[in-house]
């Protein structure tokens, strides 16, 4: 069965890709403001080095996720790519959304990146960190576990990439609406958490198909909340490596729901709208390299 899982996995990527557009189309309204006060802003902040095309598609990650929360009544997501060029972008926003590289190339690591997301925690304001966020120097640890509630540590934490089905969800609004959903998916695991996990809700758990012990203890969490003591939110979740898992759409609105989670927008009892096209899911997508003869 799992032979079969993983060749159906493996099919979809291949049309995927196959599907990919000629010309990718560009993300547009980059750190375009609300004009109404009232609106929860959510800032999207994406990387723009895309490790092949379909893996580490930061930007067209970020896209459609703006395009799915634009279908919360009352929400109003602004896309930034690398960082804000402007000021005001991450001025009254409700929570900022991370997906870009962590270790060396970590952005965090740029000028006083680091200070200005520790302002933003300060202030309350919701944090999301997704795929490699919480990959930081060992010297770093401590903050990011402040900001996160865990940290990857080098020399303790691990990588690696399978495919797993999650059937089963917490007990906690975000999952409202969520239906199982399978992908293939890289994932840090293994992590540094807080003392005693306190403030931490886990989400997600898995390990890999090949581990001599397969127990789904807190070494296996890759998705989880952190209330944080001054009454800040933050959701990491350690996948969203293949741009192709946002075809799930279980895997949207936990996604979806555990970002408006973190901004204190009120989640349906259904679940966050989530509606995408193929269209939608890959017009922004790079184009796929011309290889040379």
């Amino acid at each position: 069965m799992r032979c079969v899982r993983i060749l159906r996995l493996f099919v979809v990527s291949v049309l995927f890709v196959g599907s990919m557009p000629v010309h990718s189309e560009e993300p547009g309204s980059i750190e375009v403001q609300p004009n109404d006060p009232k609106l929860a802003k959510i800032v999207l902040v994406a990387g723009s080095n895309a490790f092949k095309p379909g893996e580490h598609e930061y930007v067209a990650g970020c896209a459609v996720l703006r395009d799915l929360l634009q279908q919360t009544p009352g929400v109003f997501p602004v896309l930034a790519l690398d960082w804000p060029k402007k000021p005001e972008t991450l001025t009254g926003a409700k929570s900022v959304v991370f997906l870009f590289d962590g270790g060396d190339k970590h952005q965090l690591l740029a000028a006083d990146r680091m200070a200005q997301v520790r302002k933003l925690a300060d202030e309350g304001v919701g944090l999301v960190g997704l795929h490699q966020f919480v990959d930081v120097p060992k010297d770093l640890g401590e903050r990011m576990r402040d900001l996160m509630g865990a940290a990857w540590e080098k020399g303790h934490s691990q990588r690696a990439h399978w495919v797993h089905k999650y059937a089963t969800f917490a007990e906690h609004p975000t999952s409202r609406g969520i239906t199982p959903f399978e992908i293939d998916d890289g994932y840090l695991f293994k992590l540094r958490f807080v003392p005693e996990m306190k403030g931490v809700t886990p989400l997600l758990r898995t390990v890999s198909p090949k581990a001599a012990k397969q127990e789904l203890n807190d070494d296996a969490i890759v998705a989880w909340l952190y209330s944080r003591p001054n009454g800040g939110r933050s959701f990491t979740f350690t996948g969203t490596h293949l741009h192709v898992s946002l075809a799930e759409e279980g895997y949207r609105r936990f996604l979806v729901n555990s970002i408006l989670w973190t901004a204190g927008v009120e989640i349906p009892k259904s679940g966050a709208p989530v509606s995408l096209s193929s269209e939608g899911l890959n017009k922004y997508l790079k184009s796929a390299p011309k290889v040379s003869k």
